[in-house]
């Protein structure tokens, strides 16, 4: 993999660079490792060291080096060359303003009816167009000012939706997380901040070397997150070297695509490791050091049942096999490298001790039997070592000179550090931080396996996992994760963390970028007749954000009817002034019911009446011929447990939250069936939302939203009430962790009303039930999503 760093403070600023680098990464993947790092040269007072590639060992120093470099591995046709031409020279370095002015009017015209550059995709134009402007300090601040009035509508239309491609999402959020980062290490530590001093010995700048080793057995979690982060802001901060290595010694749990999507995910965060490499890389290592242990009289084969080895383990109790001879153990070490029959009923244990009050150090078993063919290396070895035995073996031969793990390791840290004398190998100093917990979350893999076995949940990446694809898929942005991971800082201090903090830091960064939109809940709709109306029902652009009208405009439908919630129309009194949000005032002439339900209103529009002076503003939306609301699907969750600290004894069965997940079935304004999977809005008066699924994408053809939790206590409280009638099941320890749940057929909401089943329903439609089952207690100032009680 090519290095790409970039200088934070460069002149001009090596966004061009780095977004050709993320570019070529979309087409290829992991080409390039792309960081930031602190300073305005990367090469001392080298002013035009703003960025740096190296490949096999050769630098290319300076901006245009590196995209030269870049560019000689793209396709560039004669039309793309003149734009990525135009992108250097007249947009980059010292361009006067009138030329930049002209420059900039050019582009507007060219794009008046083009969505790209260059043909009709992205292409490897609009990343260096893209980055030029990107780095222009007059382009910015004009965007800023004036937007599309002095820049023109088509050049910030095509700036907006490039800045949206996940290459240059990647590129902005590294750079802003390295800022903040940089900012973290050099400001005062908070309540809400850890510290950073590991009180890490033998640092020299430009040496150090730290390494993520996950196993590719499950999906990366947040805990994984931490570890990665820390681990690549030492490296950086000391201009070191990061290694990713995938620790795979297991193949009856390790599969591809879990390296793949581990992979993927590092990328999302921003972290990107110097050197790739796999434990599997060294097996043929790691097993002559274990000969060398055999020789030595440091390691010897054991075939103790495991109950009873564990059993002696814990009371101090020698192996019958301890003492055997080396010849012994070497034969029978290799009946197990054969995998013959007898030799399957050995493992190789490493002679530390047998009573040391560190029951870590009791002879602990170093390489096992395994038949299973290996993700990469297949039928070759039937052999594995144990990740103690590997991780100080491989640690100390790819130079890692600082280890830093979670302190659930602490431990096996003296048995981490007894094999470098005993294998003659570097020593590697090793420190650990504290894990991140959080209140009502699993991070164990094998317990958030059972949810998937179980059918609980629908995979790795559902919103109720802790995994980084799962809260991701709930709306958290890979900035909010790196920023509060940054403010935990390496502190080794346990504790258990309350969501709220996370969730609040998103909306920080969500709530200036999130187009506001309307949703009315279906249920019980209310068709308001509005007196003084227009005759024609007519459409108006308004702006998507009102404090931010980069995000552009969108269209609202006025009309002589339009629909409101049923909540809101219920409240209203006759003559009660209400404000419709983005109209006017109207008063209310006239209330339908039918029992406690509100069946119609007519309100006498009041546009003179103040809007300050009423207390209810609501939501609404009109109606029109040619532009029909959407249908879609607003999605909230509970914690999958009930607990906010789960113990080692729990059952299953006392703890599983009953209902996790409610659905309420909407119209939304048409401009959201415009959106992209991904896009993250504000829902006006109901809270933050992910889109989930377009329509086509979805099984019931609605759009569906997830709720964004906003780090209020009604957003991240647990949902779940007891019930005091219910008796519940104990168990001990032996619980049912390891057992799949028989997932019961869930009876319908709407059973009772005899309605037709959609053709095609996805398991979350099946098998998951609505508040209406739940008893929940109304917490004030909670949106009207919550009174609704059945399932579309």
């Amino acid at each position: 993999m090519v290095s790409l760093t970039l200088a934070q403070k460069g002149t001009p600023l090596p966004y061009v660079a780095g977004a050709l680098a993320e570019y070529a990464n979309e087409t290829k993947p992991n080409s390039y490792s792309v960081q930031w790092q602190e300073g305005a040269s990367l090469k001392g007072k080298d002013k035009a060291a703003n960025a740096v590639l190296i490949d096999n060992g050769q630098e290319f120093v300076g901006s245009r080096a590196a995209e030269a470099f870049i560019l000689s591995a793209l396709p560039t046709p004669v039309e793309t060359a003149q734009w990525i031409g135009f992108a250097q020279e007249r947009l980059g370095g010292a361009v006067a303003f009138k030329d930049l002015e002209l420059a900039f009017s050019e582009l507007d015209q060219h794009l008046q009816m083009r969505s790209y550059a260059s043909g009709y995709a992205v292409s490897v134009a609009d990343a260096a167009l893209w980055g030029a402007l990107r780095a222009s300090a007059i382009f910015q601040r004009n965007l800023k000012i004036a937007g599309q009035q002095v820049l023109g509508p088509a050049l910030t239309r095509w700036y907006a939706h490039i800045s949206a491609q996940p290459f240059v999402e990647r590129l902005v959020a590294a750079a802003a997380n390295a800022q903040t980062a940089a900012k973290l290490s050099g400001a005062k530590v908070t309540t809400d901040q850890g510290s950073f001093d590991l009180g890490l010995e033998g640092v020299e700048d430009g040496k150090v070397v730290t390494r993520f080793p996950p196993e590719p057995s499950g999906y990366l979690h947040i805990g994984h997150a931490k570890a990665a982060l820390l681990n690549e802001y030492f490296a950086r901060s000391h201009n070191g070297k990061l290694i990713v290595r995938f620790d795979d010694t297991n193949p009856n749990k390790e599969k591809a695509e879990f390296e793949e999507s581990i992979t993927e995910d590092l990328r999302l965060l921003g972290i990107h490791g110097d050197v790739v490499t796999h434990t599997s890389d060294h097996f043929q290592t790691i097993y002559e050091y274990a000969l060398k242990m055999i020789n030595k009289g440091l390691a010897y084969a054991d075939d103790t049942p495991h109950e009873t080895m564990k059993e002696e383990r814990m009371n101090g109790i020698a192996s019958q096999r301890r003492d055997q001879s080396v010849e012994e153990n070497l034969q029978r070490f290799e009946l197990m490298r054969q995998g013959t029959e007898e030799g399957l009923t050995w493992c190789l244990r490493a002679k530390m001790s047998v009573d040391n009050p560190n029951k870590a150090m009791r002879d602990p078993v170093i390489f096992r039997c395994n038949l299973t063919p290996h993700h990469r290396t297949g039928t070759l070895w039937k052999i594995y070592p144990t990740y103690d035995f590997c991780c100080p073996i491989v640690d100390s031969i790819e130079g890692v000179t600082h280890a830093l793990r979670s302190m659930e390791y602490r431990d096996r840290n003296p048995q981490y550090e007894w094999f470098f004398p005993a294998l003659e190998l570097r020593p590697v100093a090793i420190k650990d931080f504290s894990r991140m917990n959080f209140v009502y979350t699993l991070l164990s893999k094998r317990k958030l396996q059972w949810f998937v076995d179980s059918g609980i949940v629908g995979g790795w990446d559902d919103p109720r996992f802790p995994t980084v694809r799962g809260i991701r898929r709930r709306g958290m942005t890979i900035d909010a994760l790196r920023q509060y991971v940054l403010m935990q800082g390496a502190s080794q201090k346990n504790m258990l963390l309350e969501w709220d903090k996370i969730w609040a830091l998103n909306k920080k960064i969500i709530d200036p970028v999130a187009p506001r939109h309307t949703a009315l809940l279906k249920k019980e709709l209310v068709p308001v007749t509005v007196v003084g109306g227009p005759d024609v029902p007519f459409t108006k652009d308004q702006p998507r954000h009102k404090k931010n009208p980069e995000l552009g405009t969108k269209q609202t439908v006025f009309s002589s009817l339009v629909f409101v919630d049923q909540a809101d129309a219920a409240s209203f009194a006759h003559n009660e002034e209400v404000t419709l949000m983005d109209w006017g005032n109207a008063i209310v002439q006239d209330i339908v019911r039918t029992g406690d339900v509100v069946t119609a209103l007519t309100v006498q529009l009041h546009l003179e009446g103040d809007v300050k002076a009423t207390k209810k503003k609501i939501t609404w939306l009109g109606q029109d011929p040619d532009v029909h609301p959407v249908e879609a699907l607003l999605v909230d969750y509970d914690y999958l447990i009930t607990k906010k600290k789960i113990e080692e004894n729990d059952s299953i069965e006392d703890i599983l939250t009953p209902v996790s997940e409610f659905a309420d079935t909407a119209i939304v304004d048409a401009n959201v069936g415009l959106l992209a999977k991904g896009a993250i809005i504000q829902l006006e008066r109901r809270g933050y939302y992910i889109v989930d699924k377009e329509a086509a994408q979805s099984e019931l053809g609605l759009v569906t939203l997830i709720n964004i939790p906003d780090g209020k206590a009604a957003s991240t409280a647990s949902k779940h009430k007891e019930d005091p009638n219910a008796t519940k099941i104990k168990s001990g320890k032996g619980n049912s962790w390891d057992k799949p749940s028989a997932k019961a057929k869930a009876v319908h909401p709407d059973a009772a009303l005899s309605l037709p089943e959609p053709k095609d329903t996805c398991n979350m439609y099946e098998s998951k039930h609505m508040y209406g089952d739940v008893a929940v207690g109304k917490p004030k100032d909670i949106t009207s999503m919550y009174e609704t009680h059945k399932y579309y």
